[in-house]
């Protein structure tokens, strides 16, 4: 969906179409969720972005509170479209999902229709990229924003982006680029030139395995209709770090209860229960711990939380404080694929514009 929080709020407030808009909190650091165009074009603005810097780069515009249940309401709507219209749909987050073309006899015309369709029942636009695999639709489905439809094959794939950053592959984040031009690789080419002996001892063998494979824009990861949750946490960026242990605990209870409390509704149950702790030097520290039976009773989460907590005892002001709760009955380890995707398989990311 394009920036699709600040479209469903330009829907609610019609009087703000033109202008630009920012969805972010109003905490010291609350960061922007995403943004109108205007605001992107005048000023830069991106989602991730501290809030602060947004509205020092942009003070006139628009800023306004998410509003998650009206954003639940419009994803549902739109999900609802592409299940009437094609029979495998994987929805990946409110604002997008894969859908499996294969066996369509053209694959462009029903994405036209659906996204016709999408904005008569909305009034919400997306932008859509088919290629042969689901990252290959994904970065495809960027290429057009706003309101676009483009198809790019893997062999036109692999000239287009000859050479961008590798950063540029979903998967691929800002550290492991980082690592990658540590040892002169910058470009998605010279990744791919590779050989995979090479990336598997500087990376290990499964996450070198991954990176050759994607290097040459290969991917077999498939489209399925669930997704499987593999954990569930929940987490607060304090507006001031907090140094007391006392309060720390306070908050991590709330945190636990709240888990507990989605956990049970989704009938969920896991067997290893961690914490997360961001330092005020933005150190990251994990400590988790499983226990015999799968759970979501609150009583064992807090017990387990509080028992990690007390013997890490963060000796810095903490950040940022969370709970997790992971290993669940049937999680699986997704395996990195290097062969080629079947022929004549055609695969439409459909994703938001960050």
């Amino acid at each position: 969906m394009d920036a699709f929080y600040a479209s469903v709020e330009l829907g609610k407030r019609p009087e703000l179409r033109g202008k630009p808009v920012v969805v972010c909190g109003s905490g010291p650091r609350a960061v922007v969720t995403t943004a109108s165009y205007e605001a992107r074009k005048l000023a830069g603005i991106h989602s991730a972005m501290p809030a602060a810097v947004a509205r020092r780069r942009l003070p006139d515009a628009v800023y306004l509170r998410p509003d998650f249940p009206a954003y639940r309401e419009a994803s549902a709507q739109v999900m609802e479209v592409l299940r009437r219209n094609v029979e495998t749909v994987e929805v990946v987050g409110l604002d997008e999902a894969y859908l499996d073309l294969t066996g369509l006899y053209s694959p462009k015309a029903t994405m036209r229709r659906i996204a016709a369709e999408i904005r008569a029942d909305t009034g919400l636009t997306c932008s859509v990229g088919i290629s042969e695999s689901r990252m290959l639709a994904k970065i495809t489905s960027e290429l057009g924003k706003p309101a676009g439809l483009v198809v790019l094959s893997r062999e036109d794939a692999l000239v287009r982006f000859a050479g961008d950053s590798p950063g540029l592959v979903p998967g691929i984040g800002p550290k492991t680029v980082a690592r990658l031009e540590a040892i002169g690789i910058a470009t998605l080419t010279e990744l791919a030139r590779r050989q995979a002996s090479e990336l598997e001892s500087t990376f290990g063998p499964r996450s070198g395995a991954w990176l050759h494979a994607r290097g040459r824009l290969w991917d077999e990861t498939p489209i399925t209709v669930s997704r499987e949750t593999k954990s569930q946490s929940t987490e607060i960026t304090f507006d001031v770090d907090v140094r007391q242990r006392g309060e720390l605990e306070k908050h991590l209870v709330e945190l636990a209860a709240e888990l507990c409390r989605r956990l049970a509704k989704r009938e969920l149950e896991g067997r290893t229960i961690g914490i997360k702790i961001r330092l005020d030097d933005w150190t990251n520290v994990s400590r988790s711990h499983s226990v015999e039976a799968p759970t979501n009773d609150l009583a064992v989460v807090t017990r387990v939380a509080l028992e990690l907590l007390r013997a890490y005892d963060p000796q810095r002001p903490v950040r940022l404080l969370g709970v997790r709760l992971a290993s669940f009955q049937g999680e699986a380890d997704p395996v990195a694929a290097e062969s080629e995707a079947p022929a004549g398989q055609l695969r439409l990311g459909f994703s938001s514009a960050a």
